[in-house]
Parts: structure tokens; C-alpha cells; sequence
């Protein structure tokens, strides 16, 4: 029996999933910026936002759930904020909107706000921090999700995973790119364990009784619960306000499961706010600083067994290296659903697998 390769090649893996979107009638440039989201998740290591998620972005654009067409519209602006609505696009193309429009009122008045509604699950916030850091821009952003998590002293999932991401800037050491959920895990993280058949660590999630749980499956229909309990909850909270209830679009359970509703579509809020650096100090004298922070925390005193102080996003920007090297490992299962989706539009993932590229085309 024939082995179906596991590790893919990134650039590969990448034009793959483009490939595949434009065959589904998906735009060329919406087509590319979906497929890099999804391939720089996975090769921040964040695999529950990459190549996994080809499937059900497919299958909404099939089920008229994301209209790939819509056209991104500013409903009101001001010197400092705009509110776009996505129309219902894929929530990467509608955030590269939002971001290049932060970016650009940032330069022109110092900072901006720029509130998304009508949009989708947008992928992961380091993303857009990375490209806004390429910018000389620092970035907060931030999301709203649909309803997994229970507030806290509850049992039935109220508030999202609502995520929060911030990238900053340096010049030699490494930037600052902090994303996160707002739960113990990312729920997509469970979705992997649940594909693999794993069990998940205990602390995570709680089963629909309100019982914790290691049953991967059983999670699923329970709760993750919230990071650090009562904390977790209220950040989730604010971030439901500022993404939901503040831009028009979905809060609470009001924003759509994009695996479980076909009838309505998401209207998943955003909020992106850019700061540019040099409306306070030159840049370069910024990024000085930013490096001596870093070196600081990195030379404290280590506790007994820890090698090395890291700074949020080392591990990822770790993995993207050895990732671009070695190439994207998929799971079984994952790749058995890309390999139907590649022959069902006449585009092969065989061709992406790492065996067939040299070490320099894979890195």
C-alpha cells in the first residue's frame, strides 16, 4: 500500500492551497492572501489556523456562507477611525483591508482605530502584526469568535476564544509578537487532538455536563474554558465589546459557528489599532531601546531547569525556521482532505511534498 507523504515543502503547500481556492472560484489576490494566512499559521506552529482550516473555508464559499466577491465598504471615517464592512469576504482578505487602511490613517495622524463587522474567521492575529512590524508600526488587534467558552461560573459556552495579538517592532533582537486566545487553548488546538484521536491535557475544557475533561471529542461538545478562570473570561469580554459591540457586527451569540451554521453567515467583529512609532521617538532610536529591553529580560536570572529566557513569538519565529527548512508536517488525516480536494478540482498536493524539493528550493 501506498504511503501518502506527510511533510510538505511551505511555498509549495502554499501555491497548493491558492490553487485550490482559485478553482473554487475564489479571486487570484484573495485567493493568495488566504493561502498565505493559513501557511504562515502553520508555520508559526499555530496548526490549528493553518492548512487545516482549507476544508471549511471551501465548503462555506460552497454553501454561498463567504461570498469571495464582496467588496470591502467604509461606512464612516474620521481622522483617527474607521468602520469597514466586510460584506461577508473571507476574514484574512477583509483584515489585510482593515490593516492597510490602519496603517495608512496611522501615518497620516499618528494613530487610527479601524473597526471591522460583516467578516469571517480572519486567521491568526500574528499575521497582520508581523506585516504592520515590516511597517515600523506597532499593532494591537483584536477579534471576536463564536461562543465556546462559558463565562466563568457557568456551564454553556456564551463568549469565543476572543483573540488578541500585538506586534512591536525592534531592530536586532527579535520583535515582540504576542498572540493569544483568551482561553487555557485555542479550540482549534482541540479540533487537532480530536482529528489525531488524542486525548487533550486536563485543565482544558469541560464535556456539556460541565465536568472537566481529557476526551478531545468530548470538549468539543462542552466549553474550553477561559485563561487564568474569572481573568481570561473578562479580557474575552472586552474583546467581545470592542470587536462586537462597538462595530455593528455579531457579539456573543450572535456570532455564527462556522462549522455548525449554514444558514447565516458569521459576522465576526475586528478591531485594529496601529501606532506609528516615530510620532514619539525617531524609529531607529525606538528599535535601540526595544533591543536593550529585550536583551535585559533575556540576561535576568533563570529558576533552577530553565535554559533560556524567551520573549513572546521566539518559539514561533523558531519553528518558522525549521519549518522553511524541513518543511510542514500535516497529520494524516489532513492531508487525506487535501489530497480529495486537490483531485476534485485537478490540483495535485503530491507535487508539494518535501521529497520532491531540494534543501535550498525548501528553504
Amino acid at each position: 500500500m501506498l504511503t501518502m507523504p506527510t511533510r510538505y515543502n511551505w511555498l509549495k503547500l502554499q501555491q497548493f492551497c491558492q490553487q485550490v481556492f482559485q478553482k473554487a472560484g475564489v479571486p487570484a489576490g484573495s485567493a493568495a492572501i488566504v493561502a498565505e494566512s493559513l501557511i504562515q499559521a502553520d508555520l508559526r506552529g499555530v496548526d490549528s489556523h493553518g492548512v487545516v482550516r482549507t476544508p471549511i473555508y471551501l465548503k462555506r464559499v460552497e454553501k454561498n456562507m463567504i461570498d469571495p466577491f464582496a467588496e470591502v465598504e467604509i461606512v464612516s471615517e474620521s481622522n483617527a477611525t474607521i468602520l469597514i464592512d466586510g460584506h461577508n469576504n473571507f476574514g484574512a482578505v477583509i483584515g489585510m483591508n482593515a490593516l492597510t487602511l490602519a496603517l495608512g490613517k496611522a501615518e497620516q495622524n499618528g494613530a487610527a482605530i479601524v473597526g471591522v463587522k460583516g467578516s469571517n474567521h480572519f486567521g491568526t492575529g500574528a499575521y497582520y502584526a508581523m506585516k504592520a512590524i515590516e511597517r515600523d508600526m506597532i499593532l494591537l488587534v483584536m477579534s471576536n469568535a463564536s461562543q465556546t467558552m462559558p463565562p466563568t461560573g457557568g456551564v454553556r459556552p456564551f463568549i469565543g476564544t476572543n483573540p488578541l495579538a500585538v506586534g512591536v517592532p525592534s531592530n536586532e533582537e527579535l520583535p515582540y509578537i504576542l498572540d493569544m486566545a483568551t482561553s487555557v487553548v485555542a479550540r482549534g488546538k482541540i479540533i487537532v487532538s480530536a482529528q489525531k484521536g488524542e486525548d487533550i491535557p486536563f485543565g482544558w475544557a469541560i464535556d456539556k455536563e460541565g465536568n472537566p475533561t481529557t476526551d478531545a471529542q468530548a470538549a468539543l461538545e462542552g466549553s474550553v474554558l477561559p485563561l487564568g478562570g474569572a481573568k481570561g473570561y473578562g479580557i474575552s469580554m472586552f474583546i467581545d465589546i470592542l470587536s462586537g459591540v462597538l462595530t455593528g457586527a455579531g457579539f456573543g451569540k450572535y456570532v455564527n459557528n462556522m462549522y455548525e451554521n449554514w444558514n447565516e453567515p458569521q459576522n465576526v467583529g475586528h478591531l485594529f489599532i496601529a501606532v506609528d512609532i516615530k510620532r514619539f521617538l525617531p524609529v531607529e532610536h525606538f528599535k535601540a531601546r526595544m533591543d536593550q529591553y529585550i536583551r535585559e529580560i533575556k540576561r535576568e536570572p533563570k529558576a533552577p531547569g530553565v535554559e533560556e529566557i524567551l520573549i513572546p513569538g521566539e518559539i514561533e519565529h523558531r519553528r518558522t525556521v525549521e519549518r522553511k527548512k524541513n518543511g510542514i508536517e500535516l497529520p494524516v488525516q489532513v492531508v487525506k482532505e487535501l489530497d480529495a480536494i486537490g483531485r476534485s478540482y485537478g490540483v495535485s498536493l503530491a507535487e508539494a511534498a518535501c521529497q520532491n524539493y531540494s534543501n535550498e528550493e525548501s528553504a
